[in-house]
């Protein structure tokens, strides 16, 4: 998987921060022991790893514009999820540090997605592909149907699955 989005394309049209009520977002990742810093627009976003607009992370804060794509926010918020808390407070900019955890990532925000009034799976998974996410079936949907069962099991494994939901990787998602 991979989000590099040149920096002279105009950006594609995509739910931002700004889209949805700021207390929704702050309740999610609170829900997950984390916290939502909103950035000033303009100003540089503190942690971003592929740089404005993306979210950005410092120890167990998130950091976001109202220009930041809310598929973004849910991305990085989750490599926080995926760690275990001893190792959040450590984390500057850049949170994985295996191709599971950023699989487990990427699974996780299309799950929470779900959580968030006015988002839900499909319309981030379609964000993500207009974004310029990257996976080998093609389009975010294909992989989180299809062949995403080892990122499904790393999150069951750890506990960080919800519970109501389960994927059939033959290709229907639901509720259990």
């Amino acid at each position: 998987m991979s989000s590099a989005i040149a920096s002279a394309a105009p950006l594609p049209e995509v739910l931002r921060v700004d889209d949805l009520p700021l207390e929704d977002l702050v309740a999610l990742l609170a829900d997950h022991g984390l916290r939502l810093r909103r950035v000033e627009d303009g100003l540089p976003i503190p942690g971003s790893f592929w740089g404005d607009p993306e979210a950005g992370v410092i120890g167990s804060t998130v950091y976001a514009r109202g220009d930041t794509p809310v598929h973004s926010l849910l991305h990085e918020a989750c490599h926080l999820i995926v760690l275990p808390p001893e190792r959040r407070e450590s984390v500057h900019t850049d949170a994985s540090d295996s191709d599971i955890e950023e699989d487990a990532t990427c699974y996780l925000q299309i799950v929470l997605a779900d959580d968030l009034p006015g988002v839900g799976s499909e319309r981030l998974m379609a964000d993500m592909d207009a974004w310029g996410y990257s996976f080998r079936l093609g389009s975010t949907k294909a992989w989180f149907e299809k062949d995403a069962e080892d990122a499904q099991a790393w999150l069951s494994q750890h506990g960080l699955l919800p519970a109501q939901t389960r994927v059939d990787i033959a290709g229907s998602a639901g509720a259990t």
